[in-house]
């Protein structure tokens, strides 16, 4: 059996965290050639490019130690979340393409998708599914149940 080594959060990584769900970008450097706009300037172990169809729902959990911002390419996510333990109402953003958001560990999270979305995430943790399951755990559902064909 492989020993899956996820590294312990520290104060210092906290520090260097945003403090809002909606991640301002720093100032982009441009010339005749095009432009380079920074996105994270942390350590991280993972990127991954994900896609969603209209109507489906991700995440509905939380990570111990893992954190991700999260870049939407195109479509936008209804993302719903709240400190873990927590009974209050799930907070919800509308996450719009050109938007990078961060979800940090010991929150509960969900992602609705009412158009087919193309996101980017950078992950600080190994996205290796053993990596992920040892670090992820599954909630009940924080979202609003999707409203049935014909409601308003």
């Amino acid at each position: 059996m492989t020993s899956i080594a996820i590294d312990a959060l520290t104060e210092e990584e906290r520090a260097l965290w945003p403090e809002s769900v909606i991640v301002p970008f720093d100032d982009s450097f441009t010339d005749e050639r095009g432009e380079i706009l920074p996105l994270v300037d942390l350590p991280m172990k993972s990127a991954v490019l994900i896609t969603s169809k209209k109507g489906t729902v991700r995440a509905n959990h939380y990570h111990k130690t893992d954190w991700h911002f999260c870049l939407v390419i195109s479509g936008s996510i209804e993302y719903y979340h709240r400190p873990h333990g927590s009974d209050a109402e799930p907070e919800k953003v509308v996450i719009k393409e050109g938007q990078q958001f961060f979800t940090p560990p010991l929150v509960d999270h969900a992602m609705v998708f009412v158009e087919d979305t193309t996101f980017l995430t950078l992950g600080r943790n190994s996205r290796r599914q053993e990596v992920y399951e040892a670090d992820v755990e599954r909630i009940d559902p924080i979202n609003p149940a999707p409203a049935s064909e014909g409601e308003n």
